[in-house]
């Protein structure tokens, strides 16, 4: 199971590592890596924070976009019967019907 921390603002997903026991953090919302460790929740917020702070700070000099780009459109394979079933059941077409699912499940 994927924990989320948020650290200034942003999205970081957290993952114990067993094999060198610390926690792993990575930022998920930007263009480029920023992952950072530690060994408690406390240190790995105040690493998260450093390598964020580094990552923004260098696609500033850069002049790089630090964030995603989202363009709304996605792909998605299923098996046959399930998308004729989804196409046809609700009355919706099927990009209301996936959309509607989604809200749903992250609750939004």
């Amino acid at each position: 199971m994927n924990n989320i921390m948020i650290i200034d603002g942003y999205r970081a997903v957290i993952q114990y590592d067993p094999d060198i026991e610390m926690f792993r953090g990575e930022c998920i919302e930007l263009s480029g890596g920023a992952d950072f460790y530690a060994d408690s929740v406390a240190r790995l917020r105040d690493e998260g924070k450093i390598s964020l702070r580094i990552f923004l700070d260098e696609c500033q000099k850069r002049g790089i976009k630090p964030t995603k780009s989202y363009s709304g459109k996605f792909q998605v394979r299923l098996p046959e019967e399930l998308h004729k079933h989804a196409a046809t059941t609700k009355g919706q077409s099927l990009n209301q019907f996936v959309t509607t699912a989604i809200e749903h499940e992250l609750s939004v």
